[in-house]
């Protein structure tokens, strides 16, 4: 009754034959991997050097910036106080 065949048996393979096996390793190997590219690109190319000055040429910029959004309310100023006979 509980005979058993020989096809009936489990034969057991390398753990290498599984496609599972190779699904699962593959994230951690892909993420080394990147990890790797990532580390020579950084050590190719490093950042450059911040200015000693930076705070200076950080005012200097904003200095920049607040003229140039006075700029259309300065022109448009101008153009309200200009004679209409001095308009082409």
């Amino acid at each position: 009754m509980n005979a058993t065949n020989k096809n009936d048996a489990v034969t057991s393979q390398p753990w290498w034959r599984y496609p599972l096996l190779w699904m699962v390793l593959a994230g951690p190997a892909v993420v080394v991997v990147a990890s790797f590219v990532t580390l020579w690109l950084a050590m190719r190319s490093p950042d450059p050097v911040v200015a000693e000055d930076y705070y200076r040429q950080g005012i200097e910029i904003n200095k920049t910036l607040a003229d140039k959004k006075l700029m259309p309310a300065l022109s448009g100023r101008n153009h309200a106080a200009t004679p209409a006979d001095d308009v082409r």
